[in-house]
């Protein structure tokens, strides 16, 4: 599998470590980053647009968007007829991160991380599975001819 697909594995492996990075390094609690989506909020509240989207609604719709690509990603590794073991895998990894999260300063594990997380995985393996039908329509196709003509050669 990672030998097939040599760059989407180094994608997807600078993928993970970014969100290693992302999730399990020490956090202030006040970081630049918060403040920087407050005032980002409070713009956009003051013009008008957005005004139901609160903070807790971004970092809830953040956290959907950070797992879309692992879903993606792990479902054109694995193939489609796996997607089940995809959507294993990026569950256990926002379960492993939630988890890891208690010993980590400034990080608070929430069980809403892992229901967004875990939508967002979903999503992103949807989104593979659409974008891969053709090919795999094809080569069901391909397949289904390979065996009626293997059949038809044995007779």
């Amino acid at each position: 599998m990672l030998h097939r697909h040599p760059l989407l594995s180094a994608v997807t492996g600078v993928y993970l470590v970014f969100l290693g990075w992302l999730t399990l390094t020490p956090q202030d609690q006040h970081t630049s980053q918060a403040e920087f989506v407050l005032r980002v909020l409070d713009a956009l509240h003051r013009r008008g647009h957005l005004e139901s989207l609160d903070y807790n609604r971004f970092e809830f719709l953040a956290n959907i968007a950070l797992f879309v690509p692992a879903g993606m990603f792990l479902l054109l590794l694995l193939g489609a007829g796996r997607w089940w073991l995809a959507a294993l895998l990026c569950f256990a990894t926002t379960a492993f991160i939630e988890s890891a999260q208690h010993a980590i300063p400034g990080r608070v594990p929430d069980d809403r991380d892992l229901l967004a997380n875990s939508v967002g995985a979903v999503l992103g393996i949807a989104v593979a599975l659409v974008l891969t039908l053709p090919a795999t329509l094809r080569r069901s196709r391909h397949r289904r001819a390979a065996a009626d003509y293997a059949r038809a050669a044995r007779r």
